[in-house]
């Protein structure tokens, strides 16, 4: 009996491996279309974060709550194809829907950003406060860990990683080998596989894909932004800093936002 068992068990053993083998090997592999993000901003925390010891932003930051939802959401598009991506909002997104919170850059500014894999250089379109900046640089190098954690997203299964970017800001992305294409949205690249979702856990932000359309993409679609003020990122830094050097310690996190 015990023989009859073991030889069962060895069976059903080869079988699941030669099932995994098989989907393994008719594995679809996406290498381009159009992915659809939503973008989710924790208001209650970010608002918490910067009201102080103020009586007014506490009293203000009370009546936001009882007007507006925890979350704010932002939909994205990330196009991409073997050696390109572009990421941009589905529409203008400029958080003028959240009173007295709203103008603030750090919850959303509608960023276009174009990636060139191949020649590792972004293009991105910010628009920050009444100015619209045109800054290309070459690709940021993110030292990513991996983990043994998974997920799946938006129907792939994705692993994480985790980063440190700008020194100090967190970053949790989970990313799917079944999109061979090193991108991500915003400007978060560099894993080896499409990434899917990020969460910045201490900025209250996240990004998950919702939708993958498998689909070839124009180049219209690819085509990177012309307008605004051309800066790279170091130049982009003096300007901001030399901007916001009368505000204090808010400035800090404002700056973070800006610079991501």
């Amino acid at each position: 009996m015990k023989i009859r068992t073991v030889q069962l068990f060895t069976c059903l053993f080869a079988a699941v491996l030669c099932a995994q083998s098989v989907r393994a090997q008719y594995a679809r592999f996406v290498e381009s279309g159009v992915i659809e993000f939503e973008k989710r901003v924790n208001m209650y925390a970010k608002i918490k974060d910067r009201i102080g010891n103020s009586s007014f932003m506490e009293q203000a930051y009370e009546q936001y709550k009882r007007s507006n939802p925890q979350f704010k959401a932002f939909k994205y598009n990330l196009a991409f194809n073997g050696t390109t991506t572009r990421f941009w909002p589905q529409e203008s997104q400029a958080a003028a829907s959240g009173g007295f919170f709203g103008s603030d850059p750090s919850i959303d500014m509608g960023n276009t950003i174009v990636t060139d894999l191949l020649a590792q250089q972004s293009t991105g379109q910010k628009s920050i406060y009444e100015e619209t900046y045109l800054i290309t640089d070459s690709v940021r190098q993110i030292q990513w860990r991996f983990t043994n954690e998974s997920r799946e997203i938006a129907g792939y299964e994705c692993r994480r990683a985790n980063a440190l970017v700008l020194d100090s800001i967190y970053v949790v992305a989970f990313y799917t080998d079944q999109i061979p294409v090193s991108g991500g949205p915003e400007s978060f690249t560099g894993l080896p596989g499409m990434i899917l979702g990020v969460a910045l856990p201490h900025e209250n932000v996240t990004y998950f894909a919702t939708k993958v359309d498998d689909r070839p993409v124009s180049a219209k679609e690819l085509a990177p932004p012309t307008k605004g003020k051309a800066v790279n990122y170091r130049e982009l830094r003096e300007q901001l800093e030399a901007s916001l050097k009368n505000w204090g310690d808010y400035a800090k996190s404002i700056l973070k936002a800006m610079l991501l």
